[in-house]
């Protein structure tokens, strides 16, 4: 998410509206299809360039300290005692298929402590190279804001590892209060959850250690600031410290409950009073809207069928296509359907507020992966990250083994910035296909599409479980020796895939602007050649102009057509 801006939005009053920030989905092994926990993240943020993070294991002096550096700013926050030995991690996820993931809320300005160490990032990073499962994550965080003290907003956590899953809310106590107030979750095998940058966990049980988590003052912290005034079992740590408000609602829920339509097929399945029940996910519209703040989400739903990496990373592709909110539908969308709106997110016209929507998939993306912990295979060979960067809608993710010994050149660290072009970048070239397809995307982006998917499936659903049986046959030998050759073997498999495939975006975007240039559409052949004309090899056959839809010629001929009109 990294940063976010603030802007209002007047309906009767003054509301606040986020108008960046990030997308987690998490998938229980019971709800996936393979048996794997699942996170997906989308890193939103204007200022976030999409990169690789890799940390190899490393062993440590002791009494030796670590720099805590704002992953936001950059800015120096101070440094911590280091432990003697750090896991390796690629990404958001670690050896151990430890994966942690986030979404900022805000909540309570005056819960920020700007003397604190542990920021947000920092948070994730250093416990992904501390902590072994999902539990003791959550105890890392804790110990370190704690310890630490936490200068960052309100935020929620995806934590997951080979066997549970879990979401944890969070926020400062302030300045003057070192640490947080906090509540974990354990999500139930078989459902699925996400979040965006909304506070998600509301009242929770007080009395069952193995599924919920909690910090021993976290209602009593309330109650001290005059927030909350009842017993403990009817505290909602949402509304306690992050109160809901039109904009809160529709940009970041709203989003939370397209993946859960798509998940669950248009229903969403889930308990109440200890029943399982299955609703329509309509009944939940005019919530995901802002209209009703009353018409709270489930925290989990179960879907309608077992989610493979394939459709958790569509969903990450999401545009609210379908439902009221669809961007396509409207002027906005321009000519071409654009699924897109450039921020600020909101605009007055005429003494009124109005919404630019805010969808899954968005243009300020930095990074996103879905990563799978897959507890049926070794470490070494379960952990896996299929990672992309730019916007999720127009690129493609591919595999990263975690115990890989290097980064492919292509998401390695320093390789270019947002202030620096480089042409060996996949950062810079998914945003010039993604850009290209913003001008013309009901045109280009199913071309697009089709070059996602066509490599998506054939890494997901063939090559990679192929390669995971050779490397575990590769590993069951034993010893130093066969650990070396897997791991040489695996990194060369990530490292080679994803050079090819850039190579492949290199090649996309150079047929996007011959094949689209200047609103033209020039015909192939099945094999992707160029038709030409038969007494010139460089004069299209069959060029198409496809115009705009039917939308778009709609509106101009009424705010324009007196003077357009042919007569």
């Amino acid at each position: 998410m990294r940063k976010f801006l603030f802007a209002t939005l007047a309906l009767a009053t003054l509301l606040s509206f986020r108008a960046g920030a990030c997308t987690n989905v998490i998938i229980t092994k019971g709800a996936s299809s393979d048996g794997s926990c699942m996170v997906s993240y989308a890193a939103d943020s204007h200022w976030l360039y999409g990169e690789l993070y890799f940390n190899p294991a490393a062993d440590h002096a002791r009494g030796s300290k670590l720099p805590i550096v704002e992953w936001d700013t950059y800015k120096p926050l101070g440094s911590i005692a280091q432990v003697e030995h750090t896991c390796q991690t690629m990404g958001n996820m670690n050896e151990h298929q430890l994966i942690i993931a986030e979404t900022t809320w805000g909540g309570r300005d005056e819960l920020s402590d700007p003397a604190g160490i542990m920021d947000y990032g920092s948070l994730i990073y250093v416990t992904l190279q501390r902590a072994e499962t999902a539990r003791e994550a959550i105890q890392t965080i804790v110990g370190l804001a704690n310890e630490y003290g936490y200068p960052s907003s309100g935020e929620t956590f995806s934590i997951a590892d080979k066997d549970e899953a879990w979401i944890m809310d969070l926020i400062g106590k302030g300045p003057d209060n070192k640490g947080i107030v906090w509540v974990a979750r354990r999500i139930p095998d078989g459902y699925v959850c996400a979040h965006a940058n909304l506070c998600r966990i509301t009242t929770f049980p007080w009395d069952d250690p193995d599924n919920c988590l909690f910090a021993p003052d976290v209602a009593e912290f309330a109650r001290s600031k005059g927030w909350y005034s009842g017993p403990d079992e009817e505290f909602s740590f949402r509304a306690a410290y992050c109160q809901l408000d039109f904009g809160e609602v529709r940009g970041c829920d709203g989003r939370v409950w397209s993946a859960f339509n798509t998940l669950g097929k248009g229903s969403f399945t889930y308990e109440k009073d200890g029943q399982e029940v299955t609703m329509p996910a309509d009944g939940w519209l005019d919530y995901a809207m802002g209209y009703d703040l009353e018409g709270e989400l489930p925290l989990w739903v179960k879907p309608a069928a077992k989610v493979t990496p394939k459709t958790l990373a569509d969903v990450m592709r999401d545009h609210f296509e379908g439902t009221p909110m669809d961007m396509r539908t409207d002027i906005g969308a321009g000519g071409n359907a654009c699924p897109y709106r450039w921020r600020p997110m909101d605009f007055e016209w005429e003494g009124e507020t109005y919404v630019n929507e805010r969808a899954i998939a968005t243009q300020q993306t930095g990074f996103w992966f879905v990563a799978q912990a897959r507890g049926w295979l070794p470490d070494a060979v379960g952990a896996l990250v299929w990672f992309g960067v730019d916007d999720a809608a127009t690129s493609y993710l591919t595999p990263v083994y975690v115990s890989s010994t290097e980064v492919p050149e292509c998401f390695r660290e320093g390789n270019g910035d947002l202030l620096h072009y480089s042409p060996t970048s996949a950062f810079w070239m998914c945003n010039r296909v993604t850009n290209s397809c913003y001008r013309m995307y009901n045109q280009m982006e199913p071309v697009v599409r089709r070059e996602i998917d066509a490599y998506e499936y054939d890494m997901m659903f063939d090559r990679v479980p192929k390669f995971d049986d050779l490397l575990c046959r590769t590993l069951s030998k034993g010893g130093r020796r066969a650990l070396k050759k897997t791991r040489k073997a695996m990194t060369a498999f990530s490292v080679d895939n994803a050079q090819r495939q850039f190579r492949n975006w290199v090649e996309l975007e150079e047929l996007l602007t011959v094949k689209f240039i200047d609103g033209n559409v020039k015909a192939q052949d099945a094999d992707g050649k160029f038709l030409h004309s038969q007494y010139h090899a460089g004069t299209p056959e069959g060029l198409e102009q496809p115009g705009y839809t039917d939308f778009w010629k709609k509106a101009v001929a009424w705010f324009h057509g007196k003077t357009v009109k042919v007569q």
